[in-house]
């Protein structure tokens, strides 16, 4: 049987790094959802082979937990595997490694396929005989699982208007897209010297090229940040928590 988990090389280039010289949470966030993605192909539920019954994996939540990012040049590794499987969800965990083998830093996600003409979710147990069960592996991953974001009394903070830029192969607004949105609402000089110790998304809906986002934010009493992504003024399609060193 193939090898449970995944483990694929890469380097920190110049321009994938932030003024400091740190990978950003942008591009970890492609590397891991990149990993995820050829993970998956190996072992024959990938991309190419899903669109052909008309299927694609779509990212419900995420959550990263970092003590240290891989600098510019620098070799990392990203190492990836299924920890549970259910009828319509499966987790999917990661760990970072840097340039020495040390981890660094690990990821928790939350996976659903949906039919591409429905977008309803699909029984995972229905494709290859459920065959996607082999895979579970029970690799610890210390961090905690994605939890229940909540806003209270958020303040508005500015909106943007979706760009072909954004807008990935399923048609909505890439998932790491939202990522890089949310960490523009905050200063310069704030994301310099507090690097980002755990990010948390939970995508709720979907959007679209050419709808409005509105940008929602609010500190909590823990020094953590929460942010709410609303499509039109009216539905909310992500929410985010963001912790800083």
């Amino acid at each position: 049987m193939m090898d449970r988990i995944g483990s694929f090389d890469f380097v920190a280039e110049p321009f994938h790094v932030d003024s400091m010289e740190r990978l950003t949470l942008g591009v970890l966030g492609n590397h891991l959802l990149n990993c995820a993605g050829m993970h998956a192909a190996e072992r024959g539920f990938g991309m190419t082979v899903l669109h052909e019954n008309r299927y694609t994996w779509v990212l419900s939540r995420l959550a990263i937990e970092l003590s240290d990012l891989p600098r510019a040049y620098e070799k990392f590794t990203i190492r990836t595997w299924v920890e549970n499987v259910y009828r319509l969800f499966t987790d999917r965990n990661f760990m970072l490694l840097d340039k020495d083998g040390r981890a660094i830093g690990y990821a928790r996600s939350i996976w659903a396929m949906i039919d591409m003409d429905t977008r309803k979710p699909v029984d995972l147990f229905s494709l290859h005989g459920g065959k996607i069960s082999d895979y579970v592996c029970n690799e610890e991953c210390p961090i905690e699982k994605p939890g229940r974001i909540k806003l209270s009394n958020p303040e508005f903070v500015g909106t943007y208007q979706a760009k072909y830029s954004d807008i990935d192969l399923n048609g909505h607004v890439n998932s790491i897209k939202y990522i890089e949105h949310i960490l523009d609402l905050f200063p310069l000089d704030l994301l310099c010297e507090r690097a980002v110790r755990r990010f948390e998304i939970a995508y709720v809906a979907e959007s679209f090229y050419g709808d409005m986002l509105t940008f929602l934010r609010e500190k909590d009493e823990k020094n953590a940040y929460n942010v709410e992504i609303k499509r039109n003024e009216t539905d909310v399609v992500v929410r985010s928590r963001i912790i800083f060193n």
